[in-house]
């Protein structure tokens, strides 16, 4: 009788092996990425080269829509350039009531959160490059420079896209200080 049991058993068994090979179902954990997905290239800035210094001529009013009132913004538009890396980098005016300035040329990242980073600082006509302002920066509603959500969210990258709009289109934007209302509710909110 065992002779039989150990029969039925192991012919069970292999049933059950050939079934579990030819199952639908997945027995062991899957990949988190497909193998089809290859990781893409790893971003890397390009090479920056300081400006010229901004004549008022060529300065452009930024409309904010929450100013702090303490500055009027003007971004310097023989400046304004989307290098080759997909940052936009321009030359940023605060002026004071009193006519005092502060000068910095910048650059923004159109990520989904945006970022920034300062390059140099304006001192004596002449820029002189930023210490310590190695790493990008997020961009937050909460900071010294309101210009700078503005330019992200509304003038100089489009909604949705991530990605730098057109030149000609950022100056006109600009200039004539309205965005499109289509566009207002591209970027996530902080």
């Amino acid at each position: 009788m065992r002779l039989p049991c150990l029969i039925l058993l192991l012919s069970l068994s292999m049933m059950a092996a050939s079934a579990s090979a030819e199952s639908p179902f997945v027995f062991g954990p899957e990949e988190v990425v497909p193998k089809s997905i290859k990781p893409g290239e790893k971003w890397t800035e390009g090479a920056v080269n300081l400006p010229a210094w901004p004549r008022d001529k060529d300065l452009i009013e930024i409309n904010l829509d929450h100013g702090d009132g303490r500055f009027t913004y003007y971004l310097d538009r023989a400046s304004l350039e989307t290098g080759r890396d997909g940052v936009v980098r321009y030359t940023i005016v605060a002026e004071a009531s009193s006519g005092a300035r502060n000068i910095s040329f910048e650059g923004i990242r159109c990520t989904p959160n945006g970022a920034y980073r300062i390059y140099a600082f304006g001192h004596n006509d002449r820029f002189k490059p930023a210490t310590g302002a190695d790493d990008w920066q997020p961009i937050t509603r909460s900071q010294d420079n309101p210009a700078r959500e503005e330019l992200w969210r509304h003038y100089l990258c489009v909604p949705r896209l991530f990605k730098p709009r057109p030149e000609r289109d950022q100056v006109r934007m600009l200039r004539s200080g309205r965005v499109p209302e289509i566009e207002n509710s591209g970027f996530l909110t902080n």
